[in-house]
């Protein structure tokens, strides 16, 4: 896409502003970091474009004190008191399953992972936000815990403009098919190659 330009124009019958304001289903995924870093730089242009955000953190424990949790609610509580921006909402959905063991069995996890998709399901069909972060959400549709294909016709039949970004190693094919902007984190290099650990402010 040079100087930003479109490649080829679709005969869809859209006006070209129609087809630029269109709602949005984006997919980072791949084995490297950043997927989730990316999302939240998007839901922070989202936030400054007065678009409502909200974000939905699936497999990170729900105790594990994420750094762009406590940013976005200051950005909350900036659009609460001047009105700039526009309100932020921060779900954990579950305990967390990935990273850390947790008590309860797998039919525990499955039920609170579904029980987290059908509250998004319910934000899409009554419109709650503009742009939603759905992190780490890859993983219950891998474990099995989500249905890909129940997720991809919520998505195509969501109304509005609400865009939609998800995070997570091992996407589903159907929902890599079905986006509409995917992008795949690769390692070049990384300081744990090193023996480095991760660090505050640059992990969490």
């Amino acid at each position: 896409m040079p100087q930003g330009k479109p490649e080829s124009v679709p005969q869809d019958g859209l006006t070209t502003r129609q087809r630029r304001n269109r709602p949005l289903t984006m997919v980072h995924t791949g084995s490297m970091k950043g997927k989730s870093t990316a999302a939240f730089g998007m839901a922070l242009r989202a936030w400054n474009a007065g678009m409502s955000v909200g974000v939905f953190q699936f497999v990170k424990s729900a105790k594990w004190r994420v750094g762009e949790e406590s940013a976005f609610a200051a950005l909350n509580a900036v659009h609460q008191s001047t009105g700039q921006g526009a309100p932020v909402a921060w779900h954990k959905m579950g305990e967390g399953w990935s990273w850390i063991q947790r008590p309860g069995t797998e039919a525990d996890h499955a039920a609170d992972a579904q029980e987290g998709w059908r509250q998004i399901q319910r934000d899409l069909a009554a419109e709650s936000y503009r742009f939603y972060v759905l992190d780490e959400f890859t993983y219950p549709m891998k474990w099995g815990w989500v249905d890909p294909d129940e997720v991809v016709a919520t998505l195509a039949a969501r109304p509005g403009s609400q865009h939609v970004v998800i995070t997570g190693r091992d996407a589903a094919p159907a929902l890599l098919d079905y986006a509409d902007l995917v992008t795949e984190m690769t390692k070049v290099k990384h300081p744990m190659d090193a023996g480095q650990k991760g660090q505050r402010g640059i992990e969490w």
